[in-house]
C-alpha cells in the first residue's frame, strides 16, 4: 500500500430479521485498528480472487456463516484517503438479504461475531457506520418495487410472516387486509402450498412459498 496503489478489500453487509427485529451480522476486531471495535465482517481481496469470492471467504473466516443461495449484490465502493489509518485502501460493500441464520462463530482477525439490532448499533470501525446506513436504506427501498422481502423468510411461510418483514425492515406498522390483498394479487408473488398452520387465532393460515415475480407492478410504497 504505497505510493498511488490501492488495497481492495471488501466489506458485507448482511441483514436478516431475528425475532420481529432488523438485525446485522457485526465482528468485534481482534487486531488494530481499532481493535476491540464493532465492524462489519471484510477484509482484503486476494490476488487469485474476484470481489464475490472475497466476500464468501471472509464471511466463512470471521463468522463461520455462509450465504450461499441467498440474495447477494455490490452495494457501493468507498475509497476516501483518510478510511484506513494502514494507508489507500478501496473497499466494495456488498448487501446479503438472508433468513434467519444460525449464531456466527469467530475467527481469523475476528475476536467475536454476533447479530445486532440495526437500531442499537452504535459507531462502528472505519467508515463501516456509512456503509451499513447505505445498506438498511438499499434493503427498505427493494423492498418497494421487487419482491425479495421473501428471501428474509423461511421457504414456506404466511403472509402475517411476510407482512412481519416488512414491519421490522420498514420500522413502520401495516394495514393487514391492504397488506393480503397486494401481495396475494400481484401475479408470481406468493404461491400457495398444500399446506396450512396453525397459528392459535381463528382458521388455520395458508402456507406460500416464493413465487418467480421479482418486481411489484405497482410498488408498495412507504408511509
Amino acid at each position: 500500500m504505497r505510493g498511488n496503489l490501492f488495497a481492495v478489500a471488501v466489506d458485507l453487509v448482511i441483514l436478516t430479521v431475528r425475532e420481529g427485529v432488523l438485525s446485522t451480522l457485526l465482528v468485534r476486531r481482534g487486531v488494530a485498528p481499532f481493535l476491540g471495535e464493532l465492524a462489519l465482517p471484510g477484509g482484503f481481496v486476494l490476488p487469485h480472487e474476484d470481489l464475490l469470492d472475497s466476500a464468501a471467504r471472509e464471511l466463512v473466516e470471521e463468522t463461520g456463516l455462509t450465504i450461499t443461495g441467498h440474495h447477494l449484490e455490490q452495494l457501493a465502493s468507498y475509497a476516501a484517503p483518510d478510511r484506513d489509518p494502514r494507508g489507500r485502501v478501496l473497499s466494495v460493500g456488498h448487501l446479503a438479504l438472508v433468513p434467519d441464520l444460525p449464531e456466527p462463530q469467530a475467527g481469523s482477525d475476528a475476536a467475536a461475531s454476533a447479530w445486532y439490532p440495526v437500531a442499537e448499533v452504535g459507531h462502528l470501525a472505519f467508515d463501516h457506520d456509512r456503509i451499513l446506513a447505505a445498506g438498511v436504506e438499499r434493503a427498505r427501498a427493494k423492498l418497494e418495487y421487487t419482491t425479495l422481502a421473501a428471501t428474509f423468510c423461511p421457504p414456506e411461510f404466511t403472509v402475517s410472516q411476510l407482512r412481519g418483514i416488512y414491519e421490522a425492515v420498514w420500522g413502520t406498522e401495516l394495514d393487514p387486509r391492504n397488506f393480503q390483498r397486494k401481495v396475494t394479487n400481484t401475479p408470481g408473488f406468493l404461491v400457495p402450498t398444500a399446506r396450512k398452520v396453525s397459528t392459535g387465532r381463528g382458521r388455520p393460515a395458508q402456507l406460500f412459498r416464493r413465487g418467480e415475480a421479482t418486481s411489484l407492478h405497482p410498488p408498495m410504497l412507504r408511509d
